[in-house]
């Protein structure tokens, strides 16, 4: 697979100081809410997106543990990111669901990541398995994100 825009530009920064931060500032700007949770991605390649959440007060819910929608935000970030480096030219995405279990408190820094299966790439349904974890390797949140993957029509001349 030809490295695409996303991974070029990813692969670019990482050589610059702060090249992670200026990457996930970039990324960020894309959907702006994406910047209310101040995230660093730290892994972007085909296939797999990891986005760092760290906790501060801003992302917190009443009994100070990270809200879950800050969460849901980091994770469709990491599955917005990974889409984006990974699926084939000829093909478009859109997301058009989200099933999340929350198994545990988010107490600490979250780790959100999401992967799918290279050969997951075609036309139709993509379910997109989503995860974070919290900085023990906890299982915070769970679930999978759906994608709607089809053909991009054909240019006019």
């Amino acid at each position: 697979m030809t490295t695409n825009k996303v991974l070029k530009i990813y692969h670019k920064t990482l050589r610059w100081p702060f090249g992670r931060q200026l990457f996930s500032a970039f990324a960020a700007r894309q959907a702006p809410y994406f910047k209310t949770v101040s995230p660093l991605v730290t892994v972007l390649e085909p296939n797999k997106c990891e986005v760092l959440v760290k906790k501060r007060k801003r992302v917190q819910n009443h009994i100070g543990t990270m809200h879950i929608i800050a969460i849901a935000n980091g994770l469709e970030m990491a599955m917005g990111f990974m889409a984006e480096a990974s699926i084939p030219k000829h093909l478009r995405w859109i997301p058009k669901g989200m099933e999340l279990t929350y198994p545990n408190k988010g107490a600490t820094d979250i780790l959100c990541t999401a992967t799918v299966p290279a050969e997951g790439w075609v036309a139709g349904d993509l379910p997109v398995k989503v995860e974070a974890v919290d900085s023990n390797g906890t299982v915070v949140v769970e679930g999978t994100i759906y994608l709607w993957i089809s053909e991009k029509p054909a240019k006019k001349p």
